[in-house]
């Protein structure tokens, strides 16, 4: 497990991060969130142990970040953005010396250079210079490396930035084999790569945690959408009247129709279908309207 209690860092005048806490538990996808400058980076480097916090501490397995930095260190695989790998050194070579920087010993690490090689896609490309390589297949060397030890964790640093579409589904499909074996915490500013890898979402803007949420729970919102063909000043009174309701918006569907959205904590779809029927409103849609995490981020951000 993952465990930020508290972490604060400035940097002169600049409060990067103020009292960030949250867990992560083992198996889960998480994506780190937030705007440039938000403290995604800063918040990455405390957990990897490579930069001290002011003020809080990390955990990792238990283990104190500040005082186990080492043990915590072999229990977890970083990419950073960008990924400091050696031009000039072929794959193979480039991971062979990983590997003895990690301290691997020789009776471990075929096996260790061949699941890692595997795992990462790069069987074809063990003798190639990294510098022939494509941004996605450096990316993927990159992956090779913080997946070579076998850690528990990983810290994914915004893996797909520059990359082509061809090359982020690649990646994408990675990582989630990855996560097969690994618990992993996923910075990005693409709401999109978040929203198909990851199973919740930790939001910091202007150094401060403004949610920490379940994908899921956030798709499954209970306000309803009702599109007509016809529309009348009978329905919204009618729908403010099912109890339940806090707020009835009037509003345009895509292809102008008129549409309404009723906020409510429960699902009330049936009770508005069933009233519908009962005044034979002429129904073009009724839905739950999901959150899209693009919505939500923005209205984080936008009220922050």
């Amino acid at each position: 497990m993952i465990r930020a209690l508290n972490i604060s860092k400035r940097y002169g005048s600049i409060r990067a991060l103020h009292e960030v806490s949250f867990d992560i538990q083992p198996g889960e996808i998480v994506g780190l969130l937030g705007p440039n400058g938000a403290g995604k980076s800063t918040a990455i480097k405390i957990i990897t142990g490579f930069l001290h916090p002011d003020e809080g501490l990390v955990e990792i397995d238990g283990l104190n970040v500040l005082t186990d930095l080492h043990a915590v260190q072999a229990r977890i695989g970083y990419l950073s953005e960008n990924a400091p790998l050696y031009p000039e050194l072929s794959v193979q070579a480039y991971l062979s010396m990983l590997a003895d920087l990690r301290g691997i010993s020789a009776g471990d690490l075929l096996p260790l250079l061949s699941d890692a090689v595997y795992g990462a896609g790069l069987t074809d490309y063990l003798t190639r210079p990294i510098a022939s390589l494509s941004k996605g297949l450096r990316q993927r060397v990159g992956l090779a490396q913080a997946i070579l030890h076998k850690p528990p964790f990983l810290i994914l640093d915004e893996p797909t930035v520059g990359l082509d579409p061809t090359q982020i589904v690649e990646i994408r499909a990675l990582i989630k084999l990855l996560a097969r074996e690994s618990t992993i915490l996923f910075s990005s500013h693409i709401l999109s790569e978040v929203e198909a890898i990851c199973d919740r979402v930790i939001i910091i803007i202007n150094g401060e945690v403004k949610a920490d949420q379940s994908l899921r729970d956030l798709s499954m919102s209970n306000d309803a959408v009702l599109v007509l063909e016809k529309d009348n000043d009978e329905v919204a009174p009618a729908l403010a009247s099912l109890g339940g309701i806090s707020q009835v918006q009037r509003m345009r569907s895509a292809d102008d129709y008129p549409a309404y959205r009723i906020v409510s904590a429960d699902d009330i779809t049936p009770r508005i279908y069933n009233i519908a029927r009962e005044n034979n409103w002429r129904l073009r849609e009724l839905r739950r309207d999901a959150v899209t995490l693009e919505a939500f981020f923005n209205q984080l951000a936008t009220s922050a």
